[in-house]
């Protein structure tokens, strides 16, 4: 694609040299009689030699051939057609401090492979030939070599032509779609990029291993350690393989709520929240916090409903035909509603607890406390008040009863002593009435006194 371009730098390059090198060492024409001694020696620097000349001057007898300096057009057309070769076949050169580093991705990448157009076709075609180059080896092996291995393997010797067959696909390593490893770079950034926008989506720990396998680093899996090789550690270890950027993971076998609480009890420590705080990686430790207590909430509510439905769950991963999915998802559907409304109860009665905690709250409970019992006590007044009352009218009640039984008795022997003064008088008047008559009336007074006793 680019061997027309390459032939004519290459002649011009050479005409270059060439009128240079013939314009520093000249040659030339000269007389016949002309004598140089020792003319086949270079002349040193400083040195002056003896020259027989027949007649004249020296420079009538020597003469130059007319070479000319390199021409400076034919330097500047050098310099298009190499331009002109890059611009072709390789990446524009770019200042990456001249580029925006809020530029979207997608326009970074869109610029990158227009620049790396060409490249990547050649790169595309080569990886197709080099497959295409593989599968006629791989034929020969198949049809001209031993039918058996001539080492042990697992599935046995005899397994060579299987290995061959046209089932099997032998492909280059090289990827046709980045072309250089600063475009796979830029591919991996990118992709980055979107999983710290949706990083629920990702595997970000499988993200970052392939990134360091691109950029050459050894012993990624030392490094960035798969989920399935963390350890199982109890709360303390935990939070302190957080504090220390070491990965930590959760598992279904450890005490959650143990888990739960330590976490958040080291979250809520002042010391460690000021050290954090102060760590260049104190986002990174959040969000390994974070992330560690929502593992360990996720496989707390997968144990709850379980244990709503009395049955275990079939493990993460594993395939379900459709039906059994599909009852399994209704009974789990309404075990956790169960459990929801359970974990709803338990918030609200922690809720309340932790309000009767609150200083306001208890000071408006104490507070009510002595208005009921101000209410109270005034009751009690109120209430003695009136047996007071009662009493004193009952007392009242008594010595006025005794008041008018006095007056009646008094009246009584007033009617008596009237009666006996008038028995008296008449005795006295009639001077016949004898002393009988007298107690008579002195009786009659005394009946009646009694009768007005019986009858209060």
């Amino acid at each position: 694609m680019i061997g027309g371009l390459a032939k004519s730098a290459t002649s011009i390059l050479r005409q270059l040299v060439d009128a240079g090198t013939l314009s520093n060492l000249p040659g030339g024409l000269k007389a016949r009689g002309l004598r140089i001694k020792g003319d086949d020696s270079p002349i040193m620097p400083g040195e002056f030699r003896d020259v027989d000349v027949p007649g004249g001057a020296i420079r009538d007898n020597i003469t130059f051939l007319p070479y000319k300096e390199p021409s400076p057009t034919l330097f500047s057309l050098l310099q298009n057609i190499v331009e002109e070769g890059k611009k072709f076949a390789s990446i524009a050169e770019m200042k990456t401090s001249d580029m925006n580093s809020q530029a979207p991705v997608g326009t970074t990448l869109a610029l990158l492979e227009r620049n790396m157009k060409v490249m990547s076709a050649v790169q595309a075609r080569l990886h197709a030939s080099m497959k295409r180059e593989f599968e006629i080896l791989v034929n020969v092996i198949k049809d001209f070599t031993e039918p058996t291995y001539p080492y042990e393997v697992a599935e046995g010797q005899q397994i060579k032509v299987q290995d061959f067959d046209a089932r099997v696909d032998v492909l280059p390593v090289s990827d046709p779609n980045a072309a250089t490893m600063a475009q796979r770079i830029m591919q991996y950034q990118a992709a980055m990029q979107l999983a710290q926008q949706a990083p629920q989506l990702y595997d970000l720990g499988q993200l970052h291993r392939q990134m360091l396998e691109v950029l050459g680093i050894k012993d990624v899996d030392t490094i960035v350690p798969p989920q399935e090789d963390v350890p199982p550690v109890d709360p303390v270890t935990a939070v302190q393989n957080i504090l220390n950027g070491k990965p930590v993971q959760a598992y279904e076998f450890q005490d959650h709520e143990a888990h739960i609480q330590t976490l958040v009890s080291a979250q809520q420590d002042p010391n460690i929240q000021a050290k954090v705080q102060q760590s260049p990686n104190a986002q990174v430790i959040q969000s390994a916090g974070s992330d560690y207590i929502m593992q360990h909430l996720s496989l707390q509510f997968r144990d709850q409903v379980e244990r709503e439905m009395g049955v275990e769950l079939p493990p993460v991963g594993e395939p379900l035909p459709a039906d059994v999915e599909k009852r399994i998802s209704e009974l789990v559907a309404e075990a956790a509603k169960r459990v929801a409304t359970t974990n709803a109860a338990q918030a609200e009665q922690a809720r309340i607890q932790e309000q009767a905690q609150d200083p306001l709250i208890q000071a408006k409970q104490r507070e009510l406390a002595i208005k009921e019992a101000q209410v109270a006590n005034k009751q009690k007044i109120d209430e003695s008040k009136i047996l007071i009352d009662a009493a004193k009218m009952a007392k009242n009640a008594e010595l006025e009863e005794a008041r008018i039984a006095q007056q009646s008795e008094i009246a009584g022997m007033n009617v008596g002593q009237r009666i006996a003064s008038d028995l008296l008088s008449k005795e006295a008047d009639a001077k016949k009435q004898s002393s009988k008559d007298y107690k008579l009336g002195l009786d009659i007074a005394k009946d009646i006194v009694k009768d007005i006793n019986l009858n209060e």
